[in-house]
């Protein structure tokens, strides 16, 4: 386990490149063995002379962290508003009753694993309306199942004990009852397990998945992930360590009852992920320590508690946007460059256009894409009209035309973001008609974004790697247990991702921060993150928009190798001098229909094209176009 300042991904730090750097690798370095220390000073404390009082409060902070670590993952990583962590709270506190009482089942593995098991249903069934449902009509949904908790106590009196509530018994570890001691060193040691399976998902390409999702569906759909599948993995990932943190509570106090898991139970749960900050590992315990220890600074006050969790909150999301953990790595940068550590060096920038051509990129096999008399309405608006155009592998097929032509459109109905309202795609020969997004990216289709879609808390060759979550797989057992595999895929994907923004020539950001980067420098990452999938397709929707000339050089270089390595590239630009510079083929959209298609020459000189890009009479007459 790593110390309590440890973020998702690297630190930020100083920038001479633009965008946030990595901490100073000085300070990175003891993190494993000062954690470490910590969890054998935290196990023997009881063992040191650490007195009742403290070591009840210690285990009450590694309790409410389990809970605020699940949070965490669901809201902060995830983006998911299903903050019913107290429901699942009181179904790990029932099981360990109900099998303790009505069994007779004490053995602390078995009730473990019987907990992990409830968790997994009951985060699959309580994160169904998540399928649907997005936003506060989450929350909401969410939050209802804390306030009927009380009532399903009533209603599963046999399961329960109802309003008189249960008593465990001592809980035992291979038939020895645990004492205090014991039992303390348990609680921490799962505590510390858990965080530690935690760390090591968040910090796979899972854990990057979350973040894309939190980003956009969209996103995480046009890299092949099925956002279906993510959030079932977000919700059972968030509920097993809130039922681990009822089972301790259970063995903890040694009574269950429904006035324990209320609306308050809740706000503390979120006051705590928010003063440790939501998107940092470790900020649970610290946030959890805080909220504690404030709840039994200000005992007396139990009938002020709602407003003061109320002010508190306001507070802290305004002073700690980012989290105490958020907070203090700030402060350890700040330090760091006034003493003149140096940040990790960046990784080594690619020797040039000159020197980089499609044998760099290596040969990609390109399939013919095609849209046939494709339509798409929007109630009583026709986005598009009976539009019939081909890409070919080796090409670059350039679509022009006016804002509001129907470009972006065609785009997001090949990628099944759309459904038609007639007509087909076909890709290689095979229809892509009525297929999920994430099942057509599969197929072989990549695409970047007119706005980058570019996910917060991530470093660019991270993001890059996202490219590679489908096709090199790495399952989530083998991310958590550091396996072989991972390591092989982890390396894999770092030196593929560093490889590919030197080709584009940005290889001296692959360490930064990729959402503080420029715009034009973005657009070249999702060019990167797309080569990274090695798809049939590329689709670049004015990927060319806000590049200055060194960046449009690259941008450039970057497609002529894609075309000559055999790909399909489909590119959508307001640049013209850019599409003709490109182009194999172009389409010309207007106003929804195929205007003209021909090759850049045809293009050129079509007085049609002229009239609908400057509204002059150059055709006999104006053609109109939308702005």
């Amino acid at each position: 386990m790593t110390t309590l300042s440890a973020s998702r991904d690297n630190p930020s730090g100083g920038n001479p490149s633009g965008g946030k750097a990595a901490a100073p690798a000085l300070l990175r370095g003891g993190r494993p063995l000062a954690g470490a220390l910590l969890i054998v000073l935290v196990l023997v404390a009881p063992l040191l002379g650490l007195n009742d009082y403290w070591a009840r409060t210690v285990l009450l902070v590694a309790i409410l962290s389990l809970q605020v670590s699940g949070l965490n993952i669901v809201l902060g990583y995830a983006g998911e508003l299903a903050v019913g962590q107290v429901f699942l709270y009181a179904v790990g506190a029932y099981v360990t009753g109900y099998l303790g009482v009505s069994h007779g089942i004490t053995d602390a593995g078995v009730i473990v694993v019987c907990a992990i098991a409830c968790a997994v249903v009951v985060g699959l069934i309580t994160g169904i309306p998540g399928l649907r449902l997005g936003g506060w009509s989450l929350a909401m949904l969410t939050f209802f199942l804390v306030l009927i908790i009380p009532n399903l106590v009533k209603v599963l009196e046999s399961f329960t004990g109802g309003a008189n509530g249960l008593a465990p018994p001592v809980p035992t570890l291979f038939g020895t009852p645990l004492g205090r001691d014991a039992l303390y060193m348990l609680i921490v040691a799962v505590t510390a397990v858990w965080f530690l399976v935690a760390r090591n998902l968040i910090l796979s390409r899972h854990g990057n998945a979350f973040l894309v999702l939190k980003q956009s569906p969209v996103l995480a759909g046009s890299l092949g992930i099925s956002v279906f599948r993510l959030k079932l993995l977000v919700y059972v990932t968030g509920a097993i360590p809130a039922c681990l943190a009822g089972v301790m509570f259970a063995w903890l106090d040694g009574f269950i009852a429904p006035e324990t898991f209320t609306f308050t139970m809740a706000l503390s749960i979120l006051a705590a992920s928010i003063v440790g900050g939501s998107t940092s590992i470790y900020g649970a315990l610290a946030g959890a320590a805080i909220v504690q220890l404030g709840q039994q600074s200000f005992s007396s006050f139990q009938d002020w508690q709602l407003l003061i969790y109320g002010a508190f909150l306001l507070v802290a999301g305004i002073l700690l946007a980012d989290g105490l953990t958020g907070l203090v790595r700030g402060r350890v940068r700040r330090v760091a460059r006034r003493f003149g550590v140096p940040a990790p060096a960046p990784a080594p920038a690619d020797a040039g256009p000159a020197d980089t051509g499609p044998a760099d990129l290596g040969a990609l096999t390109g399939a013919r894409l095609r849209t046939k008399a494709l339509c798409k309405s929007f109630g009583g608006n026709q986005a598009l009209r009976e539009v019939t155009v081909e890409a070919e592998p080796g090409q670059v097929t350039a679509l022009i035309g006016p804002n509001a032509s129907g470009k972006t459109t065609l785009l997001n109905l090949v990628c099944g973001f759309y459904r038609p309202t007639s007509g087909t795609v076909e890709l290689g020969g095979r229809e892509l008609g009525g297929q999920r997004p994430y099942r057509i990216a599969r197929a072989g289709i990549a695409r970047t974004f007119q706005t980058p879609l570019i996910p917060s808390g991530m470093t660019t060759k991270a993001f890059v790697a996202t490219g590679r979550y489908v096709s090199h797989r790495v399952r989530v057992p083998a991310a958590v247990l550091r396996l072989p595999a991972f390591r092989r895929g982890f390396a894999a994907d770092d030196a593929e991702a560093v490889r590919l923004l030197g080709l584009l020539g940005i290889a001296d950001v692959a360490d930064r921060e990729v959402d503080s980067l420029p715009l034009g420098t973005r657009r070249l990452v999702e060019v990167a993150r797309a080569l990274a999938a090695r798809p049939a397709v590329f689709l670049f929707d004015e990927v060319g928009s806000g590049l200055d000339e060194g960046d449009l050089a690259g941008l450039e270089r970057a497609i002529r190798m894609i075309r000559d390595a055999g790909g399909t590239v489909v590119l959508v630009e307001h640049n013209f001098p850019l599409v003709l510079g490109l182009a194999d083929r172009i389409h010309v959209l207007s106003q929804g229909g195929l205007l003209v298609s021909g090759t850049p020459a045809e293009i050129q000189a079509d007085p049609r094209v002229l009239a609908e890009y400057t509204g002059s009479d150059a055709a006999g007459k104006t053609t109109g176009g939308e702005g």
